[in-house]
């Protein structure tokens, strides 16, 4: 149970690091950048990972996409949190969870029992009430924590398939893809510094090393998690999910003032419903 508690609390520190990072004059390009440097450096450390199995035969029809998509939904997730906030990027982040579930019926014919449908029911109407605002002029903010909500969902479906992938380790595949994310980040840092008079600053760096090890320290515990709980993979899925949800609401309205509405509170309510729901059918399916 200590590695679910380490795992959440490193998810929702990063967004902590991105809420408070606004108040000072940072590059968020940088700062991603300098995340991937560490937890490169991270992964080197914990998995040695062996790079000598790697040529063309290896899934780089998984590892490109996510390369791209990883800083890509990375810098949408930071601007999200500017702009809308902790407690609906962490609900819209988790509620991905819906999209390789309908990629698992649409595309892969799984078969989809009671409880499950009743799970994607109630998750639906809970995306939008999480979503839901008051002010028109600030509708377009739904924009950010939509996207993530997207692209985290097929991020997961990438990561379910390079974990299934027998070509190389999984923490191998990671590294390879941590890599490619810090090459194409540092691209576009570069090209920012070179045409648009960017300077490096050592405060972009500072919390690229605190984003970094929470992310890598998310994803280390997650896989310990899942590695303690191997008889019952459902309960790491229940705890963290339910888990981020939970406590980072709690960050955004009693650390950060947040202001949520009472269809936002709603949302948030159904949002972990649908998520009991979800885990209480793999539970089922199982037996």
């Amino acid at each position: 149970m200590l590695f679910l508690i380490l795992s959440i609390f490193c998810s929702v520190s990063v967004g902590i690091i991105f809420k408070t990072a606004r108040r000072y004059d940072i590059c968020i390009k940088q700062v991603i950048a300098w995340n991937y440097v560490f937890a490169i450096i991270l992964c080197q450390l914990f998995f040695e990972p062996n790079l000598k199995g790697i040529n063309a035969s290896s899934p780089w029809s998984i590892y490109i996409p996510l390369m791209i998509l990883l800083p890509s939904i990375f810098l949408l997730l930071a601007l999200s949190i500017r702009h809308i906030g902790i407690v609906k990027t962490d609900a819209a982040q988790r509620l991905s969870l819906f999209i390789p579930i309908l990629a698992a019926w649409l595309i892969f014919k799984e078969d989809f029992n009671l409880l499950k449908l009743i799970g994607l029911g109630v998750g639906f109407p809970a995306i939008f009430l999480i979503l839901s605002k008051k002010q028109d002029k600030e509708s377009k903010n739904w924009l950010y924590p939509s996207i993530v909500l997207i692209g985290f969902g097929v991020i997961d479906v990438l990561f379910k398939q390079m974990a299934i992938n027998t070509t190389l380790p999984f923490t191998t595949s990671l590294f390879i893809v941590f890599c490619g994310a810090l090459a194409i980040i540092t691209f576009v840092v570069l090209y920012e510094i070179l045409f648009k008079n960017n300077r490096l600053k050592m405060i972009n760096l500072a919390f690229g090393a605190l984003v970094g090890i929470f992310n890598f320290g998310n994803i280390l515990f997650y896989l310990k998690a899942h590695k303690a709980f191997a008889d019952n993979p459902s309960t790491v899925f229940a705890a963290m999910n339910m888990g981020v949800i939970v406590l980072g609401s709690l960050t955004g309205i009693f650390i950060f003032r947040e202001k949520l509405s009472k269809p936002n509170y709603l949302g948030i309510v159904l949002a972990l419903t649908a998520i009991v729901f979800i885990t209480l059918s793999q539970i089922y399916a199982a037996k």
